[in-house]
């Protein structure tokens, strides 16, 4: 299942793909936070590179030695359009297959990610301002005379 909070949708196995995608491209697991330090995960990671105009940056060393930078590129930018928020603006597989297959360049730039989550300021007053109450249990037992 995709992280769409335990719902399958026809994207799911999309959203699956996308994560494999960039896994084999970085040589890192979605669940190696160790070795992606100050991101939560290989998608994080991967949507800050990408924006930032340093995809290939996510790239292995190794794949960038002996492949073509931009079929990993393409990679890293098809992985992300499959991890899109939204089910319905991951692309079908029918066209990650034939965009993979014939060096697509002219893709759309990804949308944020499932696991985006923007600040929301007037929430985060709300969790300030929470008065943390205590609650207390009084005992007592009962003995005969």
């Amino acid at each position: 299942l995709s992280m769409q909070w335990g719902i399958f949708s026809t994207k799911s196995n999309v959203y699956s793909f996308g994560v494999l995608l960039l896994e084999v491209v970085s040589g890192i697991k979605i669940t190696s936070v160790d070795r992606i330090p100050n991101y939560p995960n290989l998608i994080v990671y991967a949507w800050n590179l990408w924006r930032e105009g340093k995809a290939r940056d996510v790239v292995e060393k190794y794949i960038v030695e002996n492949c073509l930078l931009d079929e990993a590129s393409l990679c890293v930018h098809m992985g992300l359009l499959c991890v899109q928020e939204n089910p319905d603006d991951r692309p079908f597989m029918s066209s990650v297959v034939f965009n993979l297959e014939n060096g697509c360049t002219m893709l759309p730039a990804p949308n944020h990610h499932a696991y985006f989550a923007q600040r929301h300021s007037d929430m985060e007053q709300m969790r300030e301002d929470i008065v943390n109450s205590k609650n207390t249990v009084t005992l007592t037992v009962i003995e005969g005379r």
